[in-house]
Protein backbone atom coordinates (compact mmCIF):
# COMPACT_ATOMS: atom_id res chain seq x y z
CA UNK A 1 0.00 0.00 0.00
CA UNK A 2 1.19 3.95 -1.25
CA UNK A 3 -1.56 5.66 0.59
CA UNK A 4 -2.54 7.56 -2.71
CA UNK A 5 -5.72 8.09 -3.15
CA UNK A 6 -7.60 6.16 -5.69
CA UNK A 7 -11.10 6.92 -5.66
CA UNK A 8 -14.14 7.83 -3.82
CA UNK A 9 -17.18 8.98 -3.85
CA UNK A 10 -20.40 9.11 -1.52
CA UNK A 11 -23.50 7.11 -2.07
CA UNK A 12 -26.52 8.67 -0.56
CA UNK A 13 -29.48 5.96 -1.39
CA UNK A 14 -32.52 4.38 -0.41
CA UNK A 15 -31.91 0.72 0.46
CA UNK A 16 -34.88 -0.99 -0.74
CA UNK A 17 -32.82 -2.06 -3.77
CA UNK A 18 -29.32 -3.35 -1.49
CA UNK A 19 -27.93 -5.32 -4.47
CA UNK A 20 -28.76 -2.43 -7.01
CA UNK A 21 -26.43 -0.50 -4.76
CA UNK A 22 -23.92 -2.74 -4.59
CA UNK A 23 -23.69 -3.27 -8.56
CA UNK A 24 -23.45 0.39 -9.22
CA UNK A 25 -20.78 0.47 -6.33
CA UNK A 26 -18.50 -1.98 -7.81
CA UNK A 27 -19.33 -1.33 -11.50
CA UNK A 28 -17.77 2.60 -10.52
CA UNK A 29 -14.89 1.46 -8.91
CA UNK A 30 -13.92 -0.79 -11.80
CA UNK A 31 -14.55 1.99 -14.52
CA UNK A 32 -12.35 4.14 -12.19
CA UNK A 33 -9.62 1.90 -11.84
CA UNK A 34 -9.69 0.75 -15.43
CA UNK A 35 -10.59 -2.78 -14.35
CA UNK A 36 -11.70 -5.57 -16.51
CA UNK A 37 -13.54 -7.94 -14.50
CA UNK A 38 -14.44 -11.54 -15.58
CA UNK A 39 -18.09 -11.34 -17.50
CA UNK A 40 -21.36 -8.53 -16.36
CA UNK A 41 -20.67 -7.13 -13.27
CA UNK A 42 -24.35 -6.97 -12.47
CA UNK A 43 -24.56 -10.41 -13.49
CA UNK A 44 -22.46 -11.83 -10.75
CA UNK A 45 -23.43 -9.47 -7.83
CA UNK A 46 -27.20 -10.61 -8.40
CA UNK A 47 -26.49 -14.04 -9.24
CA UNK A 48 -28.36 -15.88 -6.27
CA UNK A 49 -29.26 -12.85 -4.69
CA UNK A 50 -32.65 -11.02 -3.53
CA UNK A 51 -33.75 -7.62 -3.93
CA UNK A 52 -36.24 -7.94 -0.71
CA UNK A 53 -34.12 -5.66 2.03
CA UNK A 54 -35.99 -7.76 4.78
CA UNK A 55 -35.19 -11.42 3.11
CA UNK A 56 -31.49 -9.42 2.57
CA UNK A 57 -31.28 -8.35 6.29
CA UNK A 58 -32.05 -11.96 7.78
CA UNK A 59 -29.43 -13.71 5.42
CA UNK A 60 -26.88 -11.53 7.09
CA UNK A 61 -27.93 -12.34 10.36
CA UNK A 62 -27.92 -15.90 9.51
CA UNK A 63 -24.89 -15.70 7.98
CA UNK A 64 -23.16 -13.87 11.16
CA UNK A 65 -24.51 -16.79 13.18
CA UNK A 66 -23.47 -19.53 11.15
CA UNK A 67 -19.74 -18.51 10.54
CA UNK A 68 -19.29 -17.85 14.20
CA UNK A 69 -20.60 -21.21 15.34
CA UNK A 70 -17.38 -22.73 15.70
CA UNK A 71 -17.40 -20.27 19.05
CA UNK A 72 -20.57 -20.44 19.44
CA UNK A 73 -23.09 -23.98 20.00
CA UNK A 74 -25.50 -26.02 18.52
CA UNK A 75 -27.83 -23.37 19.28
CA UNK A 76 -26.28 -20.80 17.27
CA UNK A 77 -26.14 -23.15 14.45
CA UNK A 78 -29.79 -23.54 14.83
CA UNK A 79 -30.43 -20.12 15.16
CA UNK A 80 -28.50 -19.92 11.65
CA UNK A 81 -30.81 -22.10 10.26
CA UNK A 82 -33.94 -20.83 11.75
CA UNK A 83 -32.61 -17.29 10.42
CA UNK A 84 -32.25 -18.54 7.19
CA UNK A 85 -35.09 -20.16 6.39
CA UNK A 86 -36.65 -16.59 7.30
CA UNK A 87 -34.32 -15.43 4.60
CA UNK A 88 -36.32 -18.07 2.10
CA UNK A 89 -39.90 -17.62 3.50
CA UNK A 90 -39.34 -13.81 2.64
CA UNK A 91 -37.96 -14.44 -0.80
CA UNK A 92 -38.66 -18.04 -2.03
CA UNK A 93 -36.34 -17.70 -4.57
CA UNK A 94 -33.17 -16.77 -2.95
CA UNK A 95 -30.73 -19.51 -3.85
CA UNK A 96 -27.52 -17.79 -2.08
CA UNK A 97 -29.19 -18.32 1.68
CA UNK A 98 -30.83 -21.89 0.09
CA UNK A 99 -27.03 -23.05 -0.19
CA UNK A 100 -25.54 -21.10 2.93
CA UNK A 101 -28.81 -22.84 5.26
CA UNK A 102 -27.33 -26.28 3.12
CA UNK A 103 -23.69 -25.57 4.55
CA UNK A 104 -25.40 -24.97 7.98
CA UNK A 105 -27.66 -28.08 7.74
CA UNK A 106 -24.59 -30.32 6.97
CA UNK A 107 -22.17 -28.77 9.82
CA UNK A 108 -25.24 -29.26 12.13
CA UNK A 109 -25.90 -32.90 11.04
CA UNK A 110 -21.49 -33.71 11.30
CA UNK A 111 -21.04 -32.43 14.48
CA UNK A 112 -24.25 -32.15 17.30
CA UNK A 113 -26.83 -34.44 15.44
CA UNK A 114 -26.98 -38.27 16.57
CA UNK A 115 -29.36 -41.37 15.08
CA UNK A 116 -31.56 -40.63 12.42
CA UNK A 117 -31.46 -36.84 13.17
CA UNK A 118 -28.17 -36.91 10.84
CA UNK A 119 -29.59 -38.59 8.02
CA UNK A 120 -32.41 -36.23 8.03
CA UNK A 121 -30.33 -33.45 8.18
CA UNK A 122 -28.20 -33.86 5.36
CA UNK A 123 -31.43 -35.20 3.60
CA UNK A 124 -32.79 -31.40 3.90
CA UNK A 125 -28.84 -29.72 3.20
CA UNK A 126 -29.08 -31.70 -0.14
CA UNK A 127 -32.47 -30.79 -1.12
CA UNK A 128 -31.58 -27.14 -0.20
CA UNK A 129 -28.27 -27.35 -2.23
CA UNK A 130 -30.23 -28.85 -5.43
CA UNK A 131 -32.98 -25.90 -5.11
CA UNK A 132 -30.06 -23.46 -4.71
CA UNK A 133 -28.69 -24.67 -8.07
CA UNK A 134 -32.01 -25.08 -9.78
CA UNK A 135 -33.03 -21.28 -9.12
CA UNK A 136 -29.25 -20.18 -10.19
CA UNK A 137 -27.06 -23.40 -11.76
CA UNK A 138 -24.01 -20.78 -12.26
CA UNK A 139 -23.86 -19.70 -8.15
CA UNK A 140 -20.51 -20.96 -6.69
CA UNK A 141 -22.10 -21.26 -3.32
CA UNK A 142 -24.73 -23.46 -4.30
CA UNK A 143 -22.12 -25.74 -5.89
CA UNK A 144 -19.93 -25.63 -2.90
CA UNK A 145 -22.90 -26.74 -0.91
CA UNK A 146 -23.90 -29.71 -3.42
CA UNK A 147 -20.19 -30.88 -3.09
CA UNK A 148 -20.22 -30.85 0.99
CA UNK A 149 -23.30 -32.99 0.74
CA UNK A 150 -21.74 -35.79 -1.66
CA UNK A 151 -18.37 -35.19 1.05
CA UNK A 152 -20.54 -35.89 4.05
CA UNK A 153 -23.12 -37.27 3.00
CA UNK A 154 -22.70 -39.89 1.26
CA UNK A 155 -18.71 -39.96 1.25
CA UNK A 156 -18.92 -39.86 -2.78
CA UNK A 157 -15.59 -38.52 -3.53
CA UNK A 158 -16.02 -38.18 -7.46
CA UNK A 159 -18.95 -36.33 -7.15
CA UNK A 160 -17.58 -33.80 -4.73
CA UNK A 161 -14.58 -33.25 -6.37
CA UNK A 162 -16.49 -32.43 -9.80
CA UNK A 163 -18.62 -29.80 -8.02
CA UNK A 164 -15.75 -28.42 -5.88
CA UNK A 165 -13.87 -27.97 -9.40
CA UNK A 166 -17.10 -26.29 -10.94
CA UNK A 167 -17.37 -23.99 -7.92
CA UNK A 168 -13.84 -22.68 -8.64
CA UNK A 169 -14.22 -22.34 -11.96
CA UNK A 170 -16.78 -20.16 -11.71
CA UNK A 171 -15.26 -17.96 -8.72
CA UNK A 172 -11.67 -18.46 -9.36
CA UNK A 173 -11.14 -15.56 -7.12
CA UNK A 174 -13.61 -16.22 -4.52
CA UNK A 175 -11.83 -16.92 -0.93
CA UNK A 176 -14.50 -18.83 0.45
CA UNK A 177 -14.41 -21.25 -2.58
CA UNK A 178 -10.89 -20.97 -2.26
CA UNK A 179 -10.47 -22.41 1.50
CA UNK A 180 -13.20 -24.75 0.76
CA UNK A 181 -11.74 -26.67 -2.08
CA UNK A 182 -8.42 -26.24 -0.15
CA UNK A 183 -9.48 -28.70 2.63
CA UNK A 184 -11.07 -30.79 0.05
CA UNK A 185 -8.22 -31.31 -2.05
CA UNK A 186 -5.42 -31.21 0.92
CA UNK A 187 -7.95 -34.48 3.12
CA UNK A 188 -7.67 -36.39 -0.29
CA UNK A 189 -4.41 -36.57 -0.63
CA UNK A 190 -4.03 -33.28 -3.28
CA UNK A 191 -1.85 -31.49 -0.69
CA UNK A 192 0.43 -29.86 -2.49
CA UNK A 193 -2.99 -28.27 -4.54
CA UNK A 194 -4.53 -27.65 -1.64
CA UNK A 195 -2.20 -25.87 0.32
CA UNK A 196 -1.42 -23.88 -2.87
CA UNK A 197 -5.60 -22.78 -3.10
CA UNK A 198 -5.88 -22.51 0.63
CA UNK A 199 -2.66 -19.83 0.48
CA UNK A 200 -4.66 -17.63 -2.14
CA UNK A 201 -7.59 -17.47 -0.12
CA UNK A 202 -5.51 -16.39 2.47
CA UNK A 203 -3.84 -13.88 0.01
CA UNK A 204 -7.39 -12.36 -0.74
CA UNK A 205 -8.98 -12.17 2.61
CA UNK A 206 -6.00 -11.91 4.62
CA UNK A 207 -8.05 -10.51 7.64
CA UNK A 208 -10.55 -13.65 7.92
CA UNK A 209 -9.64 -15.21 10.76
CA UNK A 210 -11.85 -18.49 8.75
CA UNK A 211 -9.13 -17.88 5.83
CA UNK A 212 -6.22 -18.46 8.15
CA UNK A 213 -7.53 -21.57 10.08
CA UNK A 214 -8.51 -23.65 6.68
CA UNK A 215 -4.86 -22.69 5.25
CA UNK A 216 -4.01 -24.38 8.95
CA UNK A 217 -6.53 -27.43 7.86
CA UNK A 218 -4.63 -27.69 4.71
CA UNK A 219 -1.41 -27.88 6.28
CA UNK A 220 -2.56 -30.73 8.80
CA UNK A 221 -3.64 -32.97 6.07
CA UNK A 222 -0.55 -32.23 3.75
CA UNK A 223 1.35 -33.56 7.58
CA UNK A 224 2.99 -29.90 7.63
CA UNK A 225 2.42 -29.91 11.74
CA UNK A 226 4.48 -26.89 12.54
CA UNK A 227 3.43 -24.64 9.81
CA UNK A 228 -0.13 -25.28 10.61
CA UNK A 229 0.30 -24.34 13.81
CA UNK A 230 1.76 -20.51 12.79
CA UNK A 231 -1.16 -20.45 10.31
CA UNK A 232 -3.87 -21.56 13.25
CA UNK A 233 -2.22 -18.71 15.70
CA UNK A 234 -2.70 -16.54 12.81
CA UNK A 235 -6.48 -17.40 12.90
CA UNK A 236 -6.67 -16.77 16.70
CA UNK A 237 -5.31 -13.49 16.16
CA UNK A 238 -8.26 -12.39 14.47
CA UNK A 239 -10.72 -14.66 16.37
CA UNK A 240 -9.20 -15.51 19.73
CA UNK A 241 -11.84 -16.85 20.88
CA UNK A 242 -12.45 -19.21 18.34
CA UNK A 243 -13.03 -22.96 19.77
CA UNK A 244 -12.62 -24.94 17.06
CA UNK A 245 -9.50 -23.54 16.07
CA UNK A 246 -8.05 -23.41 19.09
CA UNK A 247 -8.96 -27.62 19.69
CA UNK A 248 -7.29 -27.89 16.10
CA UNK A 249 -3.95 -25.88 17.57
CA UNK A 250 -3.91 -28.22 20.31
CA UNK A 251 -4.32 -31.33 17.92
CA UNK A 252 -0.99 -30.20 16.11
CA UNK A 253 0.66 -29.89 19.19
CA UNK A 254 -0.27 -33.39 19.98
CA UNK A 255 0.92 -34.51 16.73
CA UNK A 256 4.34 -32.86 17.06
CA UNK A 257 4.80 -33.99 20.51
CA UNK A 258 4.45 -30.91 22.99
CA UNK A 259 1.69 -32.66 24.87
CA UNK A 260 1.39 -30.39 27.63
CA UNK A 261 0.58 -27.30 25.06
CA UNK A 262 -1.90 -29.83 23.26
CA UNK A 263 -3.51 -30.33 26.63
CA UNK A 264 -3.58 -26.55 27.64
CA UNK A 265 -4.95 -25.72 24.51
CA UNK A 266 -7.28 -28.35 24.67
CA UNK A 267 -8.82 -27.76 27.94
CA UNK A 268 -8.95 -23.91 27.38
CA UNK A 269 -12.66 -25.13 25.03
CA UNK A 270 -14.68 -27.91 26.68
CA UNK A 271 -17.56 -26.73 25.10
CA UNK A 272 -16.10 -28.03 21.80
CA UNK A 273 -16.36 -31.38 20.85
CA UNK A 274 -13.01 -32.27 19.30
CA UNK A 275 -11.71 -31.47 22.60
CA UNK A 276 -12.72 -34.67 23.73
CA UNK A 277 -10.55 -36.69 20.96
CA UNK A 278 -7.39 -34.36 21.44
CA UNK A 279 -7.67 -34.16 25.65
CA UNK A 280 -8.24 -38.26 25.18
CA UNK A 281 -5.07 -39.00 22.92
CA UNK A 282 -2.89 -36.27 25.15
CA UNK A 283 -4.13 -37.04 28.55
CA UNK A 284 -2.66 -40.92 27.68
CA UNK A 285 0.13 -39.84 26.39
CA UNK A 286 1.04 -38.03 29.48
CA UNK A 287 0.06 -40.79 31.86
CA UNK A 288 -2.64 -39.93 32.53
CA UNK A 289 -5.05 -42.66 32.10
CA UNK A 290 -8.07 -41.97 34.50
CA UNK A 291 -8.52 -38.70 32.57
CA UNK A 292 -8.28 -40.13 29.15
CA UNK A 293 -10.63 -43.11 29.70
CA UNK A 294 -13.21 -40.29 31.21
CA UNK A 295 -12.95 -37.71 28.14
CA UNK A 296 -13.71 -41.18 25.92
CA UNK A 297 -16.52 -41.61 28.30
CA UNK A 298 -18.09 -38.27 27.96
CA UNK A 299 -18.16 -38.71 24.21
CA UNK A 300 -19.80 -41.95 23.82
CA UNK A 301 -22.26 -40.21 26.30
CA UNK A 302 -23.15 -37.52 24.21
CA UNK A 303 -22.37 -38.58 20.88
CA UNK A 304 -23.47 -42.14 21.02
CA UNK A 305 -22.31 -44.38 17.36
CA UNK A 306 -22.75 -41.03 16.05
CA UNK A 307 -18.64 -40.69 17.01
CA UNK A 308 -17.69 -44.07 15.69
CA UNK A 309 -14.91 -42.61 13.66
CA UNK A 310 -13.46 -40.50 16.96
CA UNK A 311 -13.47 -43.67 19.11
CA UNK A 312 -11.27 -45.58 16.60
CA UNK A 313 -8.80 -42.61 16.27
CA UNK A 314 -8.64 -42.45 20.01
CA UNK A 315 -8.41 -46.42 20.30
CA UNK A 316 -5.84 -46.09 17.40
CA UNK A 317 -3.32 -43.57 19.26
CA UNK A 318 -3.82 -45.68 21.92
CA UNK A 319 -2.50 -48.87 20.87
CA UNK A 320 -5.57 -50.86 20.81
CA UNK A 321 -5.74 -52.31 17.19
CA UNK A 322 -8.83 -54.26 18.08
CA UNK A 323 -11.06 -51.91 19.09
CA UNK A 324 -9.72 -48.76 16.94
CA UNK A 325 -10.66 -51.12 13.65
CA UNK A 326 -13.80 -52.33 14.91
CA UNK A 327 -14.63 -48.87 16.03
CA UNK A 328 -13.79 -47.74 12.17
CA UNK A 329 -16.08 -50.35 10.88
CA UNK A 330 -18.74 -49.44 12.72
CA UNK A 331 -18.15 -45.97 11.39
CA UNK A 332 -18.47 -47.59 7.74
CA UNK A 333 -21.33 -49.11 8.26
CA UNK A 334 -23.32 -46.31 9.61
CA UNK A 335 -21.51 -43.60 6.52
CA UNK A 336 -20.22 -41.56 9.35
CA UNK A 337 -18.63 -38.46 7.34
CA UNK A 338 -15.56 -38.42 9.47
CA UNK A 339 -14.30 -41.11 7.25
CA UNK A 340 -14.01 -38.05 4.65
CA UNK A 341 -10.16 -37.78 6.42
CA UNK A 342 -9.37 -41.07 6.39
CA UNK A 343 -6.90 -41.07 3.52
CA UNK A 344 -4.90 -38.44 5.00
CA UNK A 345 -5.68 -39.06 8.48
CA UNK A 346 -2.90 -38.80 10.48
CA UNK A 347 -4.72 -40.73 13.91
CA UNK A 348 -4.98 -44.16 12.32
CA UNK A 349 -1.91 -44.36 10.88
CA UNK A 350 -0.97 -47.33 13.39
CA UNK A 351 -3.51 -48.78 11.63
CA UNK A 352 -2.93 -48.67 8.18
CA UNK A 353 -0.83 -51.77 7.45
CA UNK A 354 -4.05 -53.80 8.93
CA UNK A 355 -5.86 -55.66 6.20
CA UNK A 356 -9.38 -54.79 7.31
CA UNK A 357 -8.14 -51.08 7.16
CA UNK A 358 -7.39 -51.68 3.85
CA UNK A 359 -10.70 -53.42 3.11
CA UNK A 360 -12.26 -49.99 4.35
CA UNK A 361 -9.85 -47.86 2.37
CA UNK A 362 -11.40 -49.67 -0.59
CA UNK A 363 -14.67 -49.77 -0.26
CA UNK A 364 -14.77 -45.68 0.08
CA UNK A 365 -12.97 -45.56 -3.12
CA UNK A 366 -10.88 -42.49 -2.66
CA UNK A 367 -9.63 -40.55 -5.74
CA UNK A 368 -6.24 -41.38 -6.95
Amino acid sequence: MTGFHLWSKTYDRDLSDVLRLQTEIATAVASSLRVTLIGDVSAKIELGGTHNPAAFDAYLRASRAYWWSAIGSRQTVQAAIDTYMEAVRLDPGYALALADRSNALAYLAGNYETGQAIRDNYDKALADAREALRLAPRLAEGHLALARNFLEGSLDFSQASVEYERAVALAPGDARVLTSYGTFAAQVGRSVEGVAAARRAVMLDPLNPITHSSLGTALHFARRYPEAVAALKDGLVLSPEDAETGVFLGLQYYLIGDFESARAACEAHPEHWASGLCLAMTYEKLGRHTQAEAELGKLKTSRGDAAAYIYASIYAQWGNRKQALDWLEKALQLRDQGLQVLKTDPYLDPLRKEPRFQAVMRELKFPQ
